[in-house]
């Protein structure tokens, strides 16, 4: 019987998530990457637990890693998303704040998404239809909302819309202060709390199409039914790029005038 790409997705984001479980907290060989950046052994062998997974079930697939690069069939039509372990530098700093994130590209659609949390064992994931969260082998429907007015920034470089657009400067913004709560998680584990209700919105520069980290909180919070664009309001990948996802418009609205407020000055 064939396995649904979904669980595909599911099982290769566990495997993940089981690697960067087992090796928390233990003294691991870094490998430099560019601008400062870089992984850890924890990230090279979770990326092969979920390459491993994929590679079985999907052979003629296409993968992205974030630690291995593209590899597969050049021209394939469906290409996953991997992202081992988002939050390497939480990791490293011991600090369980952290995603596996894998995603299905169809073309130009994502059709199915996971990202697990390895400290608490959750799975979140969408096939398309309404996004669920998977906790002991119970899946629940996720339903966003701007009740905790928590909003994530992301301050992790690049930052291409700058200096116009700095996040940081949201946080010391008067009207941010009045009506949300600011949190610097520093991983897109984030997003997919918007998507589960536990952030009210999450804000990030940068460019993101077929992004890693960010293809399965994204395809999250669609299948949720949250508000997203990119920074300035236009549609994700066009324009300023960026992300502002919301539980909702009136939130999504709120975050846009400040935003706004910065490209404007």
């Amino acid at each position: 019987m064939m396995i649904m790409d979904r669980d595909v997705a599911i099982a290769a984001a566990e495997a993940g998530a089981a690697v960067v479980r087992s090796r928390y907290g233990a003294s691991l060989a870094r490998v430099e990457k560019s601008g400062g950046d870089f992984a850890t052994a924890a990230d090279l062998e979770a990326e092969q637990a979920i390459l491993d997974v994929l590679r079985a079930a999907r052979p003629a697939d296409a993968v992205i890693g974030e630690e291995s690069g593209r590899t597969g069939a050049e021209h394939a039509d469906r290409t996953w998303l991997v992202d081992p372990l988002c939050g390497t530098l939480n990791y490293a700093a011991r600090m369980p704040l952290v995603a596996v994130n894998v995603a299905l590209r169809i073309d130009a659609d994502v059709v199915a998404a996971a990202s697990a949390d390895p400290f608490t064992g959750e799975v979140f994931w969408t096939d398309g239809g309404p996004a669920q969260v998977r906790r002991d082998g119970v899946d629940e429907a996720l339903t966003p909302s701007a009740g905790s007015r928590l909003v994530d920034v992301n301050l992790d470089p690049p930052f291409p819309n700058g200096p116009a657009f700095q996040a940081a400067r949201l946080l010391a913004h008067p009207g941010f202060g009045a009506r949300f709560r600011p949190r610097v998680v520093s991983t897109t584990l984030a997003v997919a709390w918007v998507a589960a209700g536990r952030r009210a919105a999450y804000v990030t520069d940068g460019h993101l199409a077929d992004s890693v980290h960010f293809a399965s909180g994204i395809a999250l919070c669609r299948a949720a039914g949250c508000v997203l664009t990119g920074l300035r309001g236009e549609p994700l990948h066009t324009g300023a790029g960026g992300l502002l996802v919301a539980a909702d418009r009136e939130t999504h609205r709120a975050l846009l005038a400040l935003v706004e407020e910065q490209f404007a000055g």
